[in-house]
């Protein structure tokens, strides 16, 4: 960690600040917004003014997402956690980072994080574009340096063209972590049979209706998991644990009250992203709603949210059913997304 202790501080204050040339070629850059398509019920994408979206962004930032070079030992790129057959997750408990060290935490889908106000499961971080930067760092997945990744990749001429069109530079930290963003940003997931539902093309089965209703009312699912991607984006102790080896937002507060505190995750294409938690510890949804349903862990800190919901097998069962309307198979299958 002392590799990148001093130049990973600067480097995050400068992307926040640096100035770009950007703007000199912006009405250069070919814009193809059929990569970033937003569902009408959605709402519009907020780019920062210095990453708007452009193809040539869009593409740069793609082919360093599956790049293996922006780890120590070439052995991981963001893509080998991020896969798209699971909402651009994995399925693993815990993911595996260079030199096969198992990451501290489950792998969080990247589908609709254009929407996100902060990241990471504290929500330290407050940019996508700062993002990059913790695994780059982090000694148990990429284990590297966003320096030492520019000097790397600086005599390829094909990152080196491609940098130029997008950003008017040549590749450098402010390239790299800004067109990893832009092709986050497209990551859009709003096409799922809930969705059709909503936009009255289908109809729920008297089990998915029923667990609507559950989400909506006797589960109150919804206190937390609103919205059109089923977040409301708080902090929440949601009562997994009497005692947490992780201990969540207080890392970054050193606020006892935010002891097993983790960001709401979003609820879509939530049947494809098992194992859940922050530390992949339930299997299946089945885990998870009977976790809720018993009322979780006694802790001071558990949500108000969590307490005892008295639901019966078939409501289970059916809230589950409903759960899985979430999973939107054309975003899954989107070879657009995928490593060419």
């Amino acid at each position: 960690m002392e590799r990148t202790s001093l130049s990973i501080f600067l480097l995050l204050m400068a992307t926040l600040t640096a100035c770009t040339k950007s703007d000199e070629v912006k009405n250069e850059l070919v814009r193809e917004d059929t990569s970033v398509i937003v569902p009408k019920h959605f709402p519009k994408i907020n780019y920062p003014t210095d990453n708007h979206y452009t193809f040539a962004r869009w593409s740069l930032g793609k082919k360093l997402f599956y790049e293996k070079a922006l780890s120590r030992t070439n052995e991981v790129s963001c893509g080998s956690c991020h896969q798209l057959a699971f909402s651009m997750a994995d399925n693993e408990i815990t993911s595996k980072g260079v030199e096969q060290r198992l990451n501290t935490r489950n792998t969080p889908s990247l589908a609709n994080i254009a929407y996100h106000p902060y990241f990471t499961r504290e929500g330290g971080v407050p940019t996508l574009e700062m993002q990059a930067l913790v695994p780059i760092q982090e000694h148990n997945e990429f284990d590297f340096n966003i320096v030492e990744i520019e000097e790397r990749l600086k005599s390829n001429n094909g990152y080196q063209q491609m940098s130029n069109t997008a950003y008017g530079r040549p590749l450098d930290y402010y390239v790299i972590t800004r067109s990893l963003a832009n092709f986050q940003r497209s990551l859009i997931s709003g096409n799922a049979f809930y969705d059709k539902y909503k936009n009255s093309e289908v109809t729920l089965n008297a089990s998915q209706q029923n667990g609507l209703n559950l989400f909506l009312g006797k589960a109150n699912c919804v206190a937390c998991h609103s919205g059109f991607n089923f977040t409301n984006y708080a902090f929440e102790n949601n009562g997994l644990y009497q005692n947490y080896n992780d201990i969540g937002k207080m890392r970054l507060t050193s606020n006892a009250a935010d002891l097993g505190k983790f960001k709401v995750p979003s609820l879509r294409n939530v049947s494809v992203t098992a194992p859940y938690m922050h530390d992949g510890s339930m299997l299946n949804l089945f885990k998870v709603v009977e976790h809720y349903n018993n009322g979780g862990q006694p802790h001071p800190n558990k949500s108000t949210f969590i307490k005892p919901l008295g639901l019966s097998e078939t409501e289970i069962n059916d809230l589950v059913q409903f759960l899985e309307t979430l999973t939107d198979y054309e975003f899954l299958q989107n070879k657009k997304f995928a490593h060419e």
